[in-house]
């Protein structure tokens, strides 16, 4: 067995990978194309395996080039955070008190800029 199947990143780091690089880019980018903007020596046929679920989860839009597709954001970074956030809220039936921990953790600049927010929405 080879060293680098030994040291196997986690999907989460390889999907975070990919996005960082389709965020930078401009245009829609083919799995060639992130492969080589990665770096990282990954195949090919990871690539787009980690692009393919990408697209099944919602996060990347993809659009027919040649073959095969290219592939953009859905949305920006702090928009995929803010659906991740909405996603783990989501699972608890308790929202109300998941609600109520997430603020009473928050740090005052935190808490300032939601109450913020939360004016401007009521305004």
């Amino acid at each position: 067995m080879t060293e680098a199947k030994d040291e196997r990143r986690p999907a989460g780091e390889l999907e975070a990978a990919v996005m960082a690089v389709l965020w930078a880019a401009d245009l829609p980018l083919t799995a060639a194309q992130v492969q080589l903007d990665l770096d990282s020596g990954l195949a090919r046929t990871t690539v787009t395996t980690i692009l393919t679920r990408l697209h099944e989860k919602g996060v990347v839009q993809r659009e027919r080039q040649g073959r095969g597709f290219a592939y953009h954001p859905a949305q920006d970074a702090q928009g995929l955070t803010a659906r991740r956030m909405h996603t783990e809220l989501d699972r608890d039936s308790d929202r109300e008190t998941v609600l109520a921990r997430f603020v009473a953790q928050l740090g005052p600049d935190d808490e300032r800029v939601l109450r913020q927010l939360l004016e401007a929405d009521e305004a």
